[in-house]
């Protein structure tokens, strides 16, 4: 029997939040796009076309866009830090990676992003 390991990624999710620590940003929403990578043993969920061993990625994305609208944060580590706690949540996700970028925070620069990965204990 073949082992799979499979690999969700959103792409581009684009959300407002308040995302920094100067005057203008604790008061105005920012964009922010973020992008992640949720890996998990797909074994079970390709041989029997069960949705219940598969990682459900619509609930993952909802608690994400719920989560950053929510909240405030004051750095991108924060951010990205319960982004990726989020993505971790399902029992199956063995590891995950997040990519937040923060357009137009810096002049000259089309953005500045920060990426977070970490691994469940076998």
């Amino acid at each position: 029997m073949q082992s799979h390991h499979a690999k969700i990624c959103i792409k581009d999710l684009r959300l407002r939040t308040y995302i920094g620590f100067n005057d203008e940003e604790r008061s105005n929403k920012q964009d922010v796009i973020i992008n992640a990578s949720i890996e998990y043993p797909a074994t079970n969920a390709c041989s029997t076309d069960d949705v219940d061993n598969a990682v459900n990625y619509k609930t993952i994305c909802k608690k994400i866009i719920a989560h950053v609208e929510a909240n405030r944060f004051l750095l991108l580590e924060k951010l990205a830090a319960d982004v990726l706690d989020i993505c971790l949540e399902p029992n199956q996700v063995k590891k995950a990676s997040v990519e937040i970028d923060k357009p137009h925070a810096l002049r000259f620069a089309d953005s500045v992003s920060f990426t977070l990965t970490a691994s469940k204990d076998q």
